[in-house]
């Protein structure tokens, strides 16, 4: 597995972003940091290259981003698309979440 260089800059950010989770990400990570995703361990708000990740798993290569209702506007969807196209040039995986909230009560049912 190669190495995937981040800008050193972002590393203080991604900790204030760790401390300010949006609900859906706070109840993701509940799931996610029990590895309960078939024993895979990921890491939250996660500097990769020039960005902060949701949530990255190394073994699988693979990103999760949550995608709230700003995510909706052109602009942030144009933004997103081409962060995704850099990131998966460096052989990453994207798996987008919308409803992250409905989904997991989904779950529980």
């Amino acid at each position: 597995m190669k190495h995937i260089p981040y800008n050193t800059n972002l590393k203080e950010f991604s900790r204030i972003l760790r401390s300010n989770q949006t609900l859906g990400e706070t109840l993701l990570w509940m799931q996610l940091q029990k590895r309960q995703v078939r024993g895979y361990q990921f890491n939250r708000q996660k500097p990769l290259g020039n960005y902060i990740v949701d949530f990255y798993c190394k073994a699988l290569n693979l990103v999760i981003e949550i995608d709230g209702g700003s995510h909706h506007f052109e602009e942030i969807m144009l933004k997103d698309i081409e962060r995704q196209r850099i990131l998966e040039e460096l052989g990453m995986h994207f798996f987008r979440i919308e409803g992250v909230i409905e989904n997991l009560e989904n779950e529980r049912v």
